[in-house]
């Protein structure tokens, strides 16, 4: 599967409800395991809509807030780049699956009102957590393209 964008996020985004800037909307990452159905389902949305998240149960995981948010106009691509700052999980215990994707998501509270952004599942997924850190360094060109 390749990386995506959610169909929620789409009508999100043109209606102003997601704000990437600066002070804007709260956005965090979390990791999906192996058993997840969250590659299948671009039109959940909200988290609690796919029908099986199979989130990270490691030791030492937690979601991560998106520092650093900026939006960025890249004229010579003819589109707008939303990125912030890499992200890492410190002594990531190993899960009982492999971990096979990142999903970003608008933070609003609980996972029934959490709006799936993207669904990241290249550069360096699936992988097996061993205790070690892992660090998300995110694509040049942005978290996700608008164009």
């Amino acid at each position: 599967m390749a990386n995506f964008i959610y169909n929620e996020a789409k009508r999100a985004i043109a209606e102003g409800e997601i704000d990437f800037g600066t002070g804007g909307a709260t956005i965090k990452a979390m990791l999906v395991m192996s058993n997840s159905t969250t590659n299948t389902e671009d039109d959940a949305n909200t988290l609690a809509a796919f029908t099986t998240l199979d989130e990270m149960d490691g030791a030492n995981y937690s979601r991560i807030t998106l520092s650093s948010q900026v939006v960025n106009e890249d004229s010579a691509n003819n589109r707008a780049e939303f990125d912030a700052a890499d992200i890492t999980w410190s002594s990531l215990g190993a899960g009982t699956r492999q971990v096979k994707a990142l999903i970003v998501y608008k933070h609003v509270g609980a996972d029934s009102s959490n709006v799936p952004i993207a669904y990241i599942d290249t550069g360096g997924f699936p992988f097996s957590a061993n205790g070690g850190n892992v660090t998300v360094q995110w694509n040049a060109e942005g978290i996700v393209q608008f164009g």
